[in-house]
Formats: structure tokens, sequence, C-alpha cells
């Protein structure tokens, strides 16, 4: 009996094996990408993670604004003279506040059609993100009052001060296409540091980028008087934010898989050399710098003991990836079963300053942007359909 108890067992453990490398009905996550690898992630030992909690979920106290009105407000932007918030949503547009009203400002894709109308969620966009066109960071260059914009499919751009269809600025670099643009930031001298996430996973499957941990991220700069686009940095794991320093010594980038912060320097003996900034509890998004040379960092949700455990195994994780389980559970599992919303201060030395949770998720979720403006912070995420303010 026992013998044929193993035979049994060993006979479903095959078939589990042959149905996981077939997948016949395409239902395991990754099924779009029957090729896919996993790979290792370099976390830092739990002891740097930094404990800090909001205990009182201060976020929960945050106004909600504009309601239904802006769909997935990624990235949020005002212009030179305080105007706005400027900030694109989910359907490829991006759209301006002027105290009264949401009109439309600058669009990035030149075939937008009715298959780009309003839908229901942010979500429901993801199928014709790559026609109708993804805007993610949004940057003003103080001295010319552009709008320079990262779009998810159709790389770096930048319109004018009357908006309507923006011009590509550049599109790949070392010929190798953009396929995730994602954050940037300007410096003084109108260079443009940008993301792009990564080169095999677009936007729309940004949870099989997470799933897989896939280091073909990059940081790279564009220069407007050469055109030139040059690779900083490459082998990163879902490079995200990027913003300068206040003096400009520095960026910091946000990596999401590995969860940190990076420091790259510009200026100085340590000039183009990059070095931990910050270790972060969770997933990080968008950085931006206050005026008094802060850090903001949002952080999509924190990393879960599920999402830690998966990261140290990519074999095991190759294998339940495998299992016909949707990729919307796993990604339920990565954040620890809900939506949630933290954001955290930094000094420019790396010190943590401030903490802000709505650990419930009950009023702000799935963080993308924290922008500071006369003391209140405009919070974006490309999940919700609303921007929260806080302060």
């Amino acid at each position: 009996m026992a013998s044929a108890a193993l035979v049994l067992l060993g006979g479903l453990a095959l078939l589990v094996a042959v149905y996981c490398g077939l997948d016949p009905f395409k239902h395991s996550s990754m099924a779009e990408f029957p090729g896919f690898e996993t790979y290792s992630v370099d976390l830092l030992p739990p002891s740097l993670v930094p404990a800090a909690e909001d205990k009182e979920d201060l976020l929960q106290r945050a106004e909600v604004r504009f309601l239904n009105q802006v769909q997935g407000p990624e990235s949020v932007a005002f212009d030179p003279q305080g105007r706005g918030p400027y900030t694109g949503v989910a359907d490829g547009r991006i759209l301006f506040w002027d105290g009264k009203e949401w009109s439309d400002f600058a669009y990035t894709s030149p075939n937008r059609s009715e298959i780009c109308d309003p839908k229901p969620s942010p979500m429901s966009y993801l199928k014709n993100e790559h026609i109708c066109g993804r805007p993610l960071g949004l940057r003003f260059n103080k001295k010319t009052g552009d709008l320079y914009i990262a779009d998810a499919y159709f790389g770096l751009l930048k319109v004018g001060s009357e908006g309507g269809l923006a011009t590509p600025l550049t599109t790949e670099a070392e010929g190798v296409p953009f396929n995730f643009t994602n954050d940037l930031d300007i410096d003084e001298e109108g260079n443009i540091y940008f993301t792009d996430s990564s080169t095999n996973f677009q936007r729309r499957n940004f949870m099989q980028l997470v799933f897989t941990s896939e280091p073909s991220g990059r940081l790279l700069k564009f220069n407007p008087v050469t055109k030139e686009t040059t690779i900083l940095l490459r082998n990163l794991q879902f490079p995200n934010g990027v913003s300068l320093s206040k003096d400009g010594s520095f960026l910091v980038f946000a990596e999401g898989c590995v969860g940190r912060l990076s420091r790259y320097w510009l200026k100085g003996e340590k000039a183009g050399t990059s070095e931990v900034f910050a270790v972060l509890p969770g997933f990080p998004d968008n950085v931006r710098t206050n005026e008094k040379g802060e850090f903001w960092v949002a952080i999509h949700c924190r990393r879960s003991i599920y999402a830690n455990f998966m990261g140290l195994y990519p074999t095991l994780r190759k294998f339940i990836l495998k299992l016909p389980i949707k990729a919307r559970y796993h990604y339920l599992m990565q954040i620890g079963g809900r939506l949630h919303a933290l954001i955290i201060k930094y000094g420019p030395d790396g010190e943590l300053l401030r903490v802000l949770e709505d650990s419930q998720g009950k009023v702000v979720r799935a963080v993308s942007e924290v922008e500071e403006k006369d003391g209140k912070l405009w919070i974006g995420s490309v999940l919700m359909p609303f921007i929260a303010v806080y302060g």
C-alpha cells in the first residue's frame, strides 16, 4: 500500500510539473511570457530596513480631491507660475486644473482614437496603453516653461506652454529602444535624467516585472544640445523615480524590486559613481525634492514577508509563477493582501525625517508621487481615481 501511495504521489507530482511546464490553458500569471526567467533580489539585511511606522495612520486624514475626475494621476506638477496641478492620466492625456475645472493640456500619442475614451477604472486602459500613451513622470523646465514627459511607451517628450501633441526627444539608447520610460528630472543646464524600467517588460506588464525582478532597467541622461542619450547605470531591477539634490551635485533614484534609494553623483570626486542612499520598507515609486532639499518618497506598498522570501529564492518563485494563479493574486501576496499607502521623507544625507501612512488603505492607496507645495502634500497614484492632499 505504501509503495502504491508513493507511486501515486510521484505520478501527481509529475503531472503538476508537466502542467506547469506547458501551461496548456494559459492560466498562469506569466502565460504571455513562456520563456521568462526569475532573478534573485539583492535585499539588504532586515536590520537596515527602517522600522518606523505612522501608528496614527495620518494619511487617512488626507482630503480627497477631484474624485472620478482623474483616473490614475501618476505624477503631479505645477508650472513655473505656480498654476496647476497638471497630471498625466490613464487614458494618455495630460490634464490641467485652472482652479475651476480640468481641461486637456497635452497628449503623447499621435494615434489617439475612441479606444482611448474614458473607462471605469485606471486598470481598464492597460490593453491599449501602447496606442493611447501613458504619461508617467512630469517635470517643468523652470527657465523655459516647457513640460517634459516620461511616457511609458513613447519615451522622453516635451511640450510648450501652449500644450498639444508633445514632441519626442529620444526613444532609445545605444540602439536599444526604451520599453518602459518612467520618471525624470531636469538640471540647471537643461540636461534630463530619466529611467527606463525594463527593456523586456512594458508598463502594462508591470506586475510581471515585479514578479521576475528582471534586471534590465537603466538610468539615463539626455543632453538637449547634442541630442545625445547616455546610459549612466544599467542592470537595474525596476528603476523608477529620480530627483536631483537641491545643489545639483547628485541625484537619487528608486529601485523598486530591491526597495532602496541610490545616490548617483554628478559632481565632485565621486562623479559617475553610485551608492546606497536609503533602504526602504517597500516598493518605491517616484521621488520629489522639496524646497529644503529633502526627498519625499512615494512607496507603493510595504514589502510583505512573502515578497521578501520569494526575492531570495528565484527558482521556487519561477515554479510558483507557472501555477494556474492569476497575476492579481500574486500581486496581492506581494503587497500583503491589500492596497495601502506609505510615504517617507528623507534628509539630503539620507536620514529618515518623517513617515506617513494609511496602512488600511481606507483613504489613500498605492501612492505614486508626493509633491510638496506651500506646505501641502499633493499625492498622486497610478491606481486611484483622485488626487489626495495632506496638510
